[in-house]
């Protein structure tokens, strides 16, 4: 099961921002919709460990968040709708690079630190990183200041950040929302892209949503429905005309 929530509260402040909310999901990928405030927000940034449940029971790839924080950082990567926000390193290169630092720390301890497994270990990571740039068309742009680039080209860096640590699933939390429409289609289609990921995706592009296996929409905090995306986005835009 990729997700398992039961009777889940997530209190923000004085605000429950996830109120009673209880779901199984086990889609590839899940799209997650509803108006600013819903709580779909609140709900991947608490799949990702990042806020913790008030109440209730909280599963993501069998793991809990608040118990199991090592291993879902291992397992899941993030991106935000932002990503100046992500952007850590000098170089496009060096910002992937440094996604894989924490893994290739755990390597070498359990490779004894030998130097000959230590420049293993930096020469897959070396490969991996140029991998990464390929596949999200950054490779002229490896030595470029990550700063420097445009906004999708900042977005496919975040993904390359994200996808070089091959996680078990995604969490994007509205990958589009400063995009143009071909930057958006872009992103869009590499996260949906099967490359052995699960994907749980916050956004407001209802285009997006329904290329989705799974929807749930979120309303006041708790989950108003959940199944095909075509219905449940249709359910969406009733709502909206009200």
């Amino acid at each position: 099961m990729v997700i398992s929530l039961r009777d889940v509260v997530v209190r923000l402040g004085d605000v429950d921002a996830l109120r009673g909310v209880t779901l199984d999901v086990d889609a590839r990928t899940v799209a997650v919709i509803g108006e600013n405030g819903s709580g779909k927000s609140t709900f991947a940034r608490l799949l990702a460990g990042l806020i913790p449940a008030a109440s209730g029971t909280v599963r993501v790839l069998g793991l809990a968040p608040a118990r199991d924080v090592a291993e879902l950082r291992r397992r899941v990567a993030v991106v935000f709708s932002n990503p100046d926000a992500q952007i850590v390193m000098p170089t496009v290169a060096e910002d992937v690079a440094f996604s894989l630092r924490p893994q290739r720390g755990r390597e070498r301890l359990a490779k004894d630190a030998s130097s000959r497994s230590r420049a293993l270990s930096t020469s897959a990571a070396t490969a991996r990183v140029a991998a990464s740039l390929s596949r999200f068309g950054l490779t002229e742009l490896a030595e470029r200041p990550a700063h420097d680039l445009s906004g999708g080209q900042k977005q496919l860096l975040a993904l390359a950040g994200a996808f070089v640590r091959e996680p078990d699933l995604v969490i994007a939390d509205e990958p589009t929302a400063y995009l143009d429409a071909r930057n958006a289609r872009l992103v869009g289609d590499h996260l949906l892209a099967d490359t052995g990921h699960r994907l749980v995706l916050a956004t407001h592009d209802l285009a997006l949503a329904r290329r989705c296996e799974v929807a749930v929409l979120f309303a006041d905090g708790r989950v108003r429905s959940t199944g095909d995306p075509a219905d449940v986005v249709a359910e969406y835009e009733a709502l909206l005309t009200c």
